[in-house]
């Protein structure tokens, strides 16, 4: 089970926002080649880049972005829970999709030796928190990682492979970046659960693990929510996008919404369901099934194993 570090699962729009704590590290800011705007040949190119990076690069901008942060920094702080479970250090560790730091800040150095953090956006780089652990900031686009292979032995990412338009290839650039550490990036339900499993494997990663997540937050009405979601960077940046709703549109959605789901305060529920995936590049040292036919039991022996046990019983 997750433990939770900051909120409960179901919670109010926070109303004002925190103050980042003061530098204990380092921090560099260095800048990769990132192509922005593009994506793969044998992909699908659904989502615009550039415009993901207008929107990010202008919610960084905001004086009161931090007031936005509160479903990152509850999803960062989940996976550095999920960081600290596994019994081991990582010297080197690469966070895709950093925004201003919001899995390094929960984690120390004696777990992570030194973070690369990279984003997509310049100023969301400028705006990274100070933290424990030595960073280098890079940036980057998701789908175009400056890194050799075998370079991290530990690569997380959360909220931000869901804006990714070749969302296989994202994965295998994980792996190949990667030494032999774990993986455990976060994706918005746009890609189904049960593809998920099937995408890691194919990436080049085993030991799979996939679950699901759900935070509730409580809204004034749905144009509270649309204004919080733009402050998060998250607007719509698909090409096919509508460019603009008329006003009346907008009057009867959110009538509709309070009326389907409204809750008996007024409040309107927004649900953000999570999608976490982990899992492990092969490495020498991992445990193996054993060789086919080395058993010394059989199955049809196992039925057995009560009658066993009771003999031994008596016997003693």
């Amino acid at each position: 089970m997750l433990r939770l570090t900051r909120f409960p699962p179901r919670w109010r729009r926070p109303p004002a926002a925190g103050v980042p704590a003061k530098n204990v590290g380092f921090r560099k800011v260095a800048f990769g080649v990132s192509s922005l705007g593009s994506a793969s040949p044998r992909s699908l190119n659904i989502f615009d880049r550039d415009l993901k990076r207008k929107q990010k690069n202008w919610a960084a901008r905001q004086p009161e972005r931090i007031k936005f942060d509160y479903l990152k920094e509850e999803v960062g702080s989940r996976i550095a829970d999920r960081v600290y479970d596994i019994a081991r250090d990582f010297p080197l560790a690469l966070d895709v999709g950093c925004g201003r730091g919001y899995i390094a800040q929960h984690l120390n150095k004696e777990t992570v030796g030194k973070f690369f953090q990279t984003d997509i956006a310049e100023n969301a780089l400028k705006n990274a928190l100070e933290m424990e652990i030595p960073t280098v900031s890079v940036l980057a686009d998701e789908e175009f990682l400056p890194f050799r292979e075998n370079t991290f032995d530990l690569v997380v990412s959360s909220l931000s492979l869901h804006w990714v338009n070749d969302l296989p290839r994202a994965l295998e650039q994980l792996a190949e970046t990667e030494r032999e550490g774990g993986f455990s990036p976060h994706v918005s339900p746009f890609t189904a659960v049960n593809d998920l499993g099937h995408l890691l494997g194919r990436a080049g990663f085993n030991t799979l693990t996939v679950d699901t997540d759900e935070i509730q937050v409580n809204y004034p009405g749905m144009f509270e929510l649309m204004e919080d979601l733009q402050g998060m960077g998250e607007s719509n940046c698909a090409w096919h996008r509508k460019a603009l709703l008329h006003r009346d549109t907008m009057l009867a959605a959110a009538a509709v919404y309070r009326e389907m789901y409204g809750n008996e305060d007024g409040s309107v529920p927004a649900t953000y369901q999570i999608y976490y995936m982990i899992g492990w590049k092969y490495h020498d040292s991992q445990a193996r099934p054993a060789k086919r036919g080395s058993a010394t039991v059989s199955f049809g022996e196992l039925g057995k194993i009560n009658d066993v046990m009771s003999q031994g019983k008596k016997s003693q």
